[in-house]
């Protein structure tokens, strides 16, 4: 193993030994965020950890054996040690590809919850009805994950579909798995609203944001400006009596999230601040990784919106992924959230992108 890349896994041994003492101490315990973060990032971390101590174990065993071999005069005892070496080498070729595998994917967020966004963008109403399905896609995914989905705004239409919305995905390595999806999502198909039957093009954006907690992101209260407005749209006639929709602008960046889910005016601020702190938190992330990818761009793709990342063509049952020229038949089983395929083939790619700029 390269010695940057031992180094690299020593470095996240010893963090996940410092998160095993900090999940110990009753101040982070009392603090449910800090403990939170901490859980969940230990979490991502042990596997890895488990797999370089194996592979550590495996090192030693091969260091042995290849001392028999060299040192001993017993010839079954050497044939017993080549036996142990080739298969402790193959055991250990494996096991660190595994791990420079997971090693060139991790980031600081892989282990976070995400904040998942989508808006309809052209095509009118088809767009919106699109932005339905694909929220519905998301959430039979999720199920199949066995992780919780909450969501946090919305802007329906009389036919089912949305405008936009905002929802949060949480579960064991969210992120990670999601982190994909942001992009330009097209359909192609006969609109129910076309009556010729002629088949449309129209698109929406998907946006996935690492969840930002509390302790993430500090926001002072000086640089927020709180509107409190009457809710409009769907919801009765209890939204537009009270004063319940919550708009937050964030003035250093400019940033604006409006809130009217709920009827409680304290649960829409509550929701639209966490909205707020995982847009903050993606724009910092944003801005360090476009310093440090100045010079280069992820084969992958950058997860930009204006970026057409996928093509739903319903006449031929057909879904591509732009990225990794990936073309399944099989769209009605995607759109029931079946999108293992789909998923595994871009962190595969990821992994052996990432692998050759090493």
């Amino acid at each position: 193993m390269r010695e940057s890349v031992e180094k690299k896994l020593e470095e996240i041994e010893a963090r996940c030994a410092a998160l095993e003492k900090e999940m110990s101490d009753p101040e982070v315990i009392s603090n449910q965020a800090r403990y939170r973060i901490a859980v969940k990032e230990h979490g991502s971390l042990a596997k890895m950890v488990g797999m370089f101590r194996s592979f550590k174990s495996l090192q030693t065993g091969i260091r042995e054996a290849e001392e028999i071999i060299e040192n001993e005069t017993d010839k079954e005892f050497v044939e017993l040690a080549r036996d142990e070496l080739s298969e402790k080498t193959a055991a250990a070729q494996k096991l660190e590809e595994e791990l420079l595998g997971l090693l060139v994917t991790r980031s600081e967020d892989s282990a976070r919850n995400a904040i998942v966004e989508i808006r309809a963008g052209t095509g009118g109403d088809e767009a919106a009805l699109f932005a339905g399905d694909i929220f519905r896609m998301y959430s039979r995914y999720a199920e199949k994950k066995g992780w919780k989905i909450e969501i946090l705004d919305s802007n329906p239409t009389d036919l089912g579909g949305f405008k936009e919305v905002v929802f949060n995905v949480s579960g064991d390595d969210v992120f990670d798995i999601m982190k994909h999806e942001s992009g330009g999502h097209r359909v192609q198909r006969v609109p129910r609203t076309e009556a010729q039957g002629r088949i449309h093009t129209s698109a929406i954006t998907v946006a996935v944001m690492p969840e930002a907690e509390e302790v993430d992101v500090k926001i002072a209260e000086s640089d927020l400006k709180i509107d409190r407005i009457r809710g409009g749209g769907p919801g009765g006639q209890s939204v537009n009596k009270t004063s319940s929709t919550i708009r937050v602008t964030h003035i250093p960046s400019g940033i604006v999230v409006r809130n009217q889910d709920e009827k409680s005016q304290h649960k829409n601020l509550a929701k639209a601040m966490k909205i707020l702190r995982s847009k903050l938190l993606e724009k910092e992330r944003s801005e360090k990784k476009a310093e440090r990818d100045a010079e280069r761009k992820s084969k992958i793709g950058s997860g930009d919106r204006s970026q057409k990342i996928r093509t739903y063509n319903f006449p031929e049952n057909r879904v591509t992924d732009h990225r990794i020229n990936l073309k399944l038949y099989t769209l009605d089983k995607v759109l029931q959230g079946e999108l293992d395929e789909i998923v595994e083939k871009l962190a595969q790619h990821e992994r052996e992108e990432k692998l050759k700029e090493l």
